[in-house]
């Protein structure tokens, strides 16, 4: 984890280029550390096509732009105040919430008399909030963003700021992981009706034990 930045150090003005490039920079190293264990357990838990998985990925990325553009207005109206917070384990506290929430999921949609048609509305929040939630880890990529929001110190712009960064750390080699680790399991699935619940199961309780590992570092 880097130092948060003082906002006074940076220049008044920072192109949306060279935001967009510091998001890249988190998109590609330290998002798919980060996310893979808890994206990869849900999109294996979860035990859907293709198409699923790509539905799955997108609401994902939608869920870290979404929390990136709030994150920049947060910043740009509230100064340093956001990133002290973050620092506090307020970030932890939300990934091991969502985490949690995903792997209660996985295990109220695979019993049998869960109906179908709430169960695949219901699927869409997991991952959208992952991707909302995880966007909170403390890095040194983020750090910079917040403290340029700050120095900023105008809402608008701050949102604006948290889009770009938030376009560049959409690229991350998630988008191809994710989808593979989906043929993954649907080979395992193949013929095996027996393997479904244990996958789906055992998906759950990993996503719950990392939630309870984010909620102790939180605290």
């Amino acid at each position: 984890m880097g130092e948060f930045l003082n906002p006074e150090l940076l220049p008044k003005e920072t192109t949306f280029f060279a935001i967009w490039l510091l998001g890249v920079s988190l998109g590609l190293t330290a998002c798919t550390a980060t996310c893979l264990p808890f994206m990869g357990t849900w999109i294996l838990g979860r035990g859907g096509s293709q198409v699923q998985a790509l539905r799955d990925t997108t609401l994902f990325v939608t869920g870290r732009i979404l929390a990136y553009s709030l994150l920049g207005a947060i910043a740009g109206g509230a100064g340093v105040w956001l990133s002290q917070a973050l620092r506090g384990g307020t970030g932890n506290a939300v990934i091991g919430l969502s985490s949690i929430v995903a792997g209660l999921w996985l295990l109220r949609s695979g019993k049998a008399h869960s109906p179908c048609g709430v169960a695949r509305g219901a699927g869409s929040t997991p991952p959208l909030m992952l991707g909302f939630s995880l966007s909170l880890t403390p890095c040194a990529p983020l750090a910079s963003l917040l403290a340029v929001c700050a120095a900023a110190g105008s809402v608008q712009l701050g949102a604006v700021n948290g889009v770009a960064f938030g376009l560049g750390a959409a690229l991350t080699p998630l988008l191809i992981l994710l989808p593979m680790i989906s043929l993954l399991g649907a080979n395992l699935r193949e013929n095996r009706d027996w393997i479904t619940r244990w996958i789906r199961w055992g998906a759950a309780v990993v996503l719950v034990l990392l939630g309870l590992r984010r909620l102790m570092l939180a605290f």
